[in-house]
C-alpha cells in the first residue's frame, strides 16, 4: 500500500499511456477483419408414420460431423473458388450430343451439342485460392441442433458475404451427388457486416490499460526493492546500530536590496 501510495501518479501516467497505445493499434495497425455467416439446415424428409421420427432426427444430427468434413472439402472449395472468380447463373444447363445408330450400323447425330445458357449475377468477381477459402472458413455447430452456421472471416466485409453464400449454395448442390441425399436447406443468407469483428476496440484498450497498471505496479516494486539508499536515521540507529551526531543543515541563498546574502536554516537539529 506505501507503495500504491507513492507511486499513483506513475500508475495513472502508464495505465492511459499503453490504453491510448492500445486503441490506436486496433483502429490504426491490426487490418480489420469482417466476419459474415449463413446457416443450413439439414433435415431430410423421412416418411414418419412407422414412429420413428426421433430417430430419424438424430440420424441427421449425426450427419452434420459429416458435412463439416466436406464443405472445407476440395471438391467443394475448388468449384466455389471458380464460381467466385467467374459469378454466373446457369439458366439452362449445358446438353451433351445424342447420336443413334442406323440400319447400316453408322452412327447418326440426333441432338447436336448445346451449351450452357449462363447470365451475370451482378456480384463482384473475387479471386480466392481453395487455399485462402479453406483458411477463412470456419463451420459453428449446437449440441442436438439440426442447423450448423458457416463462418467467413476475410479484410472486406462484401467478400465475407459473397463466399458463404457461394461456399453454401455449392455445398448444396454438391451433396446431392456425394451422398445422393436431398436433405440441406439454406435458411439463412450472409449479408455484409457492417462492423468489423475483429480487433474489438474496446477489448484492445482495456487490455493495453490493465497492461499498463501492471508493469507500472511492477517496475515501482522492482524499483523499491533494488533500492539502497538510506531515507530515514531511524534505520542508521536501529538497523546498523549507528551513533547519530547530527544533521547537516540545508543552505538557502536569496538576493537582498545590498547584494546577495547567504542564510542558513536549518530544518531541524538535533545530537544524540
Amino acid at each position: 500500500m506505501e507503495i500504491c501510495h507513492n507511486h499513483v501518479k506513475l500508475f495513472a501516467i502508464w495505465t492511459v499511456i499503453m490504453a491510448v497505445l492500445g486503441f490506436v493499434v486496433a483502429e490504426f495497425v491490426i487490418t480489420p477483419q469482417y466476419t459474415a455467416s449463413t446457416q443450413i439446415l439439414v433435415n431430410q424428409k423421412h416418411n414418419n408414420a412407422d414412429g420413428q421420427a426421433y430417430n430419424n432426427q438424430q440420424a441427421d444430427i449425426q450427419v452434420i460431423n459429416t458435412y463439416k468434413d466436406i464443405i472445407t472439402n476440395q471438391v467443394i472449395l475448388s468449384k466455389a473458388s471458380k464460381q467466385l472468380e467467374n459469378p454466373v447463373k446457369v439458366i439452362t444447363p449445358a446438353k451433351k450430343a445424342v447420336y443413334e445408330r442406323n440400319a447400316n450400323g453408322n452412327r447418326e447425330l440426333v441432338r447436336s451439342a448445346k451449351p450452357a445458357v449462363v447470365e451475370q449475377t451482378g456480384q463482384k468477381s473475387y479471386h480466392v485460392t481453395t487455399a485462402q477459402l479453406k483458411k477463412a472458413i470456419s463451420v459453428q455447430t449446437q449440441q442436438n441442433s439440426q442447423v450448423f452456421t458457416l463462418n467467413v472471416k476475410t479484410d472486406n466485409a462484401e467478400k465475407s458475404a459473397a463466399i458463404a453464400n457461394t461456399v453454401a449454395s455449392v455445398f448444396k448442390k454438391q451433396i446431392k451427388h456425394i451422398m445422393s441425399v436431398n436433405n440441406v436447406t439454406i435458411i439463412s443468407r450472409a449479408n455484409a457486416p457492417k462492423a468489423a469483428s475483429f480487433p474489438n476496440k474496446k477489448l484492445f484498450t482495456l487490455v493495453g490499460a490493465v497492461l499498463g497498471l501492471v508493469l507500472s505496479f511492477a517496475y515501482a516494486l522492482i524499483k523499491e526493492l533494488t533500492d539502497t539508499t538510506v531515507k530515514s536515521d531511524d534505520f542508521l540507529t536501529n538497523e546498523l546500530g549507528l551513533t547519530n551526531l547530527g544533521t547537516v543543515a540545508h543552505i538557502h541563498m536569496k538576493p537582498s536590496e545590498h547584494g546577495i546574502q547567504s542564510s542558513q536554516s536549518a530544518d531541524h537539529h538535533r545530537r544524540v
